[in-house]
């Protein structure tokens, strides 16, 4: 007879992780340990935030790096496609390894990774430097969002038995989406200084990882590893068994949520420093924040609500975010290019929050991580191909013309996804 699986813990996104058997899960904490749970808890989310952030330290230092070496911004765009790439092949590789080898024994060498990026960020400004350490950037992040994730809630278990609160799934929330886009803003804050803005956010955040380190290597394990291993494969991406149509509706929310994030975390700062005319680069990390911020409120705000819901209502946010912020672009409008970064931040939250779980309730459980490893494949293109397009439009139209296309493009799908929805509704 098969071990009895437990509860699957939520991801950052509302999802469920792939069940792990009672045998492969350590007991739970005596007593006396169940403040180091606590605080292990606490300590991994930092880790997670810190991490997290770092991934998005150079979202508003790119308007630099094109003045120091003469980029363009399709290259730009080349420099976070590596990232994209390295993240979608953790994913694959290794995002499902920790339910046996320990949460610890996948954190550990995925934050070495994120030192690994900040050196050669350090090392200089060159393209070659800065494909490679974006690649290796999305390593360690395609290792550790699945695996944090799992920890935090493992860990709340464990000091906390009985207690379904939504505690685990809010602070995971707020480390991995807000963690993107505080790093941004934090970035964007050290090299408004003017002191080495091309070393100095990177010299902190190195800080921040080492204690991040430090912090997972505090924290209890809560995984207990097989007296034998399993055969190891990487995750296959695959159609689950659920409603084909329902799962082509979760794959086409998650392209146009990350659509949307690719395109703040690759082309937007530079816009904003170029057409509108804004050399800070504190307001160039402000621009990735407030878009990263409004899909983590908004997550975690919505939690409660059921996937249909919220994917009309993602729809409609993202939707009504472009037309204001392409708006904004064509009539040079801070103000309002902000605000329609808010509106579509919190509609493509609320899209790849409803895919995700759509995803997640399809697939039967012991083939629910291969199911979620196509969804983020299929996120990491939205992420990846048209940040590319829109570098590749702004070589021969302004930037803001390039966008409005872009949007328009977007537009179409968004339709197309609501016409679907109704559909599948009926």
């Amino acid at each position: 007879m098969s071990s009895p699986t437990l509860p699957r813990p939520a991801r950052a996104d509302g999802t469920r992780t792939p069940p792990v058997t009672a045998s492969a899960v350590a007991p739970p904490a005596p007593r006396a340990s169940v403040a180091r749970h606590r605080a292990g808890f606490w300590l991994v989310a930092a880790a997670f935030l810190a991490t997290m952030a770092f991934s998005t330290a150079p979202a508003p230092l790119y308007p630099l790096y094109q003045a120091a070496d003469g980029f363009s911004t399709f290259t730009v765009t080349i420099v976070f496609a590596a990232y994209a790439v390295g993240v979608a092949l953790a994913l694959v590789l290794a995002g499902h390894v920790s339910d046996w080898l320990g949460r610890r024994r996948v954190l550990l060498p995925a934050i070495a990774l994120e030192l690994v990026a900040g050196a050669l960020f350090l090392s200089g400004t060159g393209l070659a430097t800065l494909l490679v350490a974006r690649f290796v950037s999305g390593l360690g992040v395609g290792m550790l969002t699945a695996t944090a994730t799992a920890h935090l809630h493992e860990l709340h278990a464990a000091h906390r038995p009985g207690d379904a609160g939504r505690r685990p799934q809010v602070v995971a929330v707020v480390a991995n989406i807000g963690g993107l886009g505080l790093g941004a803003l934090v970035a964007g804050a050290l090299a408004e200084t003017g002191v080495a803005p091309l070393r100095l956010p990177y010299l902190v955040f190195v800080v921040l990882l080492l204690l991040g380190v430090a912090a997972v290597l505090v924290a209890p394990e809560t995984v207990r590893r097989p007296a034998e291993r399993p055969a190891y494969r990487p995750q296959r991406p695959r159609r689950t068994g659920g409603d084909p149509a329902a799962q082509l509706l979760a794959y086409t929310a998650a392209f146009a949520s990350f659509a949307v994030f690719g395109v703040f975390t690759s082309v937007a700062p530079g816009f904003v420093g170029g057409t509108l005319h804004h050399a800070s680069r504190l307001l160039a990390g402000l621009v990735v924040f407030v878009v990263f911020g409004a899909a983590a409120g908004v997550q975690a705000g919505t939690t409660r609500v059921r996937p249909a819901t919220r994917l009309r209502a993602g729809v409609a946010a993202e939707a009504a975010g472009l037309v204001v912020l392409t708006a904004g672009m064509l009539t040079g409008r801070l103000d309002v290019f902000l605000v329609g970064g808010v509106v579509t931040g919190a509609g493509a939250g609320l899209l790849f929050a409803a895919g995700s779980a759509t995803v997640a309730a399809s697939a039967a459980p012991a083939e629910r991580g291969e199911a979620l490893a196509g969804l983020f494949l299929v996120a990491y293109l939205g992420l990846s191909l048209p940040a590319m397009g829109l570098g590749l439009l702004a070589r021969v139209l302004p930037q803001a013309t390039a966008m409005a296309l872009l949007s328009g493009v977007l537009l179409v799908l968004l339709g197309a996804l609501a016409l679907g929805a109704r559909r599948t509704r009926r």
